[in-house]
């Protein structure tokens, strides 16, 4: 079977960096500086404090399976949470690995994966 592609990320001047790190194999989260939390997808304010006192930070790539589905139509893809060490939880793909040994509470780390079109690179995971 072919490897499937992913929909190409879509840039705008708040996630430009975003995929511009993501381009050099970087995972870039947004760091709230007023209560230390990170979060995931990075924008322009908090999503705890609602203030623009953020930054960009690199993400480790480890994660956790937090939940996932294996989508066997046309598939099998494997659709899932995943919790980063950092805390934030994103949506995502577990690849290049067996799926069926998949399982909440599975370490995870990160791999990029070539989009549709432009192919840039989207964060997706594989089993650590």
């Amino acid at each position: 079977m072919s490897e499937k592609l992913f929909a190409a990320p879509v840039a705008d001047p708040t996630s430009k960096a975003v995929w511009d790190a993501a381009r050099q194999g970087r995972l870039m989260i947004g760091l709230c500086r007023d209560t230390g939390r990170h979060f995931w997808y990075p924008r322009g304010v908090s999503p705890f404090t609602l203030s623009p006192n953020v930054d960009l930070v690199e993400a480790s790539g480890a994660g956790t399976v937090y939940s996932y589905t294996i989508l066997r139509a046309g598939g099998p893809t494997c659709a899932a949470y995943v919790e980063l060490a950092e805390g934030p939880r994103l949506f995502t793909n577990i690849v290049d690995c067996d799926l069926e040994a998949v399982r909440i509470g599975a370490k995870v780390r990160l791999v990029f994966k070539a989009s549709e079109g432009n192919g840039a690179p989207v964060p997706c995971f594989t089993l650590a």
